[in-house]
């Protein structure tokens, strides 16, 4: 069967709701990680056969598909494709996969999977929230309705449901909270992140232009009295602002080849990409996804959670990873070794691409074999990915 390589990782630093990157605009900061991809890899930009982008709300400046606007905003030729993908939270992460499909299937050699979102300049929903104001209608339908009844899609709900299922209280889910922050801070003070962040050039609100290289959602300082004094999102429920994830700005990439394209070019490979998987679940519970989703492929993969050196489960909310390592018997040591996104920000359809990116350079920093990702994804799915270091 044919193979399919990541070559190259980049990213912004997240960006905190009206924080540092807030002032850009979405394509030109996807176009900035796009050109400092093709820098990193060393290849010819004129190659590159097509960019795959994951948004989750692509409407106003995200919107016109986001790929091809990225592509002409970062510099990139003319002759290089976009398009944009629309999985929700896992956006990039199935572009990711569409890019390996791609290459695998022997029709491209050359292939970018990227995500990005300003949820400073693109607030959450906006694009289904605006058309329903201005009345051209909402997405759920009376197919729907006649199948769930008057029963919200609500992640906020999930999360409360997940939390209840799995026996997380308060208290647990804010103690995982206070540890991505140390994770996420020690990576950050010891460098981890450098192999996979693009320093960016910015203005700042008050007119300061300073190089934006450390995600702003880190809380050096946190402390779980801190934590535990967020108020909680629903009266008696358990989840607050502070055990979910962060609004965040970012952009990130991978660069996908076949071995077609590693040996005429001289590339050294990242990663190989061992498995894929996207699976449907309860739109209800809708968190839930991940589980099973990552029994099938590790049962696709011929693998057990014992075998996977690290995994990155995205923290939407702390009850998501905690109740994937329950489920499955995980070992908390190797999941989201340097933080989450209760630390270091979810920017929804660009998390997938994020997330590899760490994950890769993480690997490689530990000089660790297998590498797992998965989230969960509106509309109750989930994409997983096992990946090799090479």
């Amino acid at each position: 069967m044919a193979e399919a390589y990541i070559v190259a990782v980049a990213r912004s630093a997240g960006g905190k709701r009206g924080g540092r990157l807030a002032g850009v605009h979405p394509a030109d900061l996807a176009g900035k990680v796009l050109s400092a991809l093709i820098e990193r890899s060393g290849i010819d930009p004129l190659l590159v056969e097509d960019v795959i982008m994951g948004c989750a709300c692509p409407g106003g400046e995200q919107g016109a598909n986001i790929a091809r606007n990225a592509v002409l905003a970062g510099g990139l030729p003319e002759s290089v494709p976009g398009t944009h993908v629309d999985r929700q939270c896992g956006s990039s992460q199935q572009a990711v996969h569409f890019a390996a499909a791609t290459v695998m299937a022997g029709m491209m050699d050359v292939v970018i999977a990227a995500g990005v979102e300003s949820m400073t300049r693109v607030p959450m929903g906006l694009p289904w929230t605006l058309a329903a104001k201005h009345g051209f209608g909402t997405y759920r339908s009376p197919g729907i309705d006649e199948r769930y009844g008057a029963t919200p899609f609500s992640q906020f709900g999930g999360a409360e449901m997940m939390a209840r299922k799995y026996g997380l209280s308060r208290e647990v889910l804010d103690a995982y909270a206070l540890e991505s922050h140390r994770r996420a801070a020690a990576a950050a003070e010891g460098g981890k992140f450098d192999a996979e962040i693009v320093p960016l050039e910015v203005v700042t609100a008050e007119g300061e232009t300073v190089i934006h290289k450390v995600d702003e959602g880190i809380r050096f300082d946190a402390s779980l009295e801190k934590i535990s004094s967020v108020k909680l999102l629903t009266e008696g429920g358990v989840i607050s602002a502070a055990n979910a994830s962060q609004i965040c700005d970012g952009a990130a990439a991978v660069l996908v080849v076949s071995e077609k394209a590693l040996k005429a070019l001289g590339l050294k490979p990242l990663a190989r990409l061992h498995q894929m998987t996207v699976l449907g679940h309860d739109p209800i519970i809708m968190l839930e996804a991940p589980i099973p989703a990552t029994e099938l492929a590790l049962g696709k993969a011929g693998l057990k959670i014992s075998d996977i050196d690290l995994y990155e489960v995205n923290e939407a909310f702390a009850p998501v990873p905690l109740a994937w390592l329950q489920a499955l018997g995980g070992d908390p040591e190797r999941l989201n070794v340097h933080g989450g996104a209760i630390a270091l920000g979810h920017p929804l359809g660009g998390s997938g691409a994020k997330l590899m990116a760490t994950l890769v350079s993480a690997l490689h920093d530990r000089q660790a074999r297998y590498g797992l990702l998965t989230m969960c994804e509106a509309g109750g799915m989930a994409n997983v990915t096992i990946v090799e270091r090479l």
